[in-house]
């Protein structure tokens, strides 16, 4: 846990006992009254926290300090074909933990139905997974979710504007992914990554249609979870991000 975040409401109280973050900052991290840990609001400042007292009985007091932003979200936007739900679990977190802005779940024409019927969306866990990411890099920004049923309902939502848009494609690319991002500078990228069975024809045909350039990574073949974090740090590192 690199950063302690709250909500706008759980700054202004005793974190309990029992959460799950005062036993790491206790247990862990060996705090005690007197000491500080860094802090932060999910979505918005982030600073250190001085711990003014720790009971059983009323949690650990502390008092937040702002000292900037938070580290902001990156220019990378993301099209994910809905993997495995044990996948897009760690799939989440660590493109959070990359900075991603904005994630697009869809559904695909190989894709398997079922996985779109997970219930992690609906009981959180997909959240705590963006939260968990958000927390491993330090930052206090998580990146925004979106689900849609079919790639067509997919690109209709996604960034249009002077965004360089990339489709990973195994297959049959065009061209590498570090050469789509030669000479590159305006910042904006929006990048999608098949499900595990890739992407169809007509799929490909809507990518064209859309401006998107098809390039690969290499004539090895990853899992859509490996794949998107991949991509993201070569994207990012082009773009001197990361």
């Amino acid at each position: 846990m690199n950063i302690c975040l709250f909500s706008d409401d759980e700054i202004k109280k005793n974190l309990p006992y029992k959460d799950e973050r005062a036993e790491h900052i206790i247990k862990v991290l060996h705090k005690k009254a007197g000491d500080s840990f860094t802090a932060g609001i999910i979505g918005g400042q982030s600073g250190t926290a001085k711990i003014i007292s720790v009971s059983q009985e009323n949690g650990i007091e502390f008092e937040f300090s702002a000292s900037g932003d938070g580290k902001p979200l990156t220019c990378l936007e993301m099209i994910i074909g809905f993997p495995r739900p044990i996948q897009l679990k760690r799939l989440l977190r660590d493109i959070a933990a990359l900075g991603v802005c904005r994630v697009h779940l869809t559904g695909t024409e190989l894709g398997e139905k079922s996985y779109m019927k997970s219930t992690l969306v609906e009981r959180g866990a997909a959240y705590k997974m963006l939260l968990d990411g958000t927390v491993q890099a330090g930052s206090t920004h998580v990146p925004e979710l979106m689900l849609h049923k079919s790639l067509e309902e997919c690109l209709a939502a996604c960034a249009v504007g002077e965004t360089l848009k990339l489709c990973l494609d195994n297959v049959n690319p065009t061209c590498g992914l570090s050469q789509a991002m030669k000479n590159y500078s305006n910042g904006n990228v929006l990048a999608a990554i098949g499900s595990e069975r890739g992407w169809t024809d007509r799929e490909r045909r809507l990518f064209e249609q859309a401006g998107f350039i098809r390039c690969g990574m290499g004539a090895r073949i990853m899992r859509t979870e490996t794949a998107a974090t991949v991509a993201g740090a070569i994207i990012l590192s082009e773009l001197e991000i990361i």
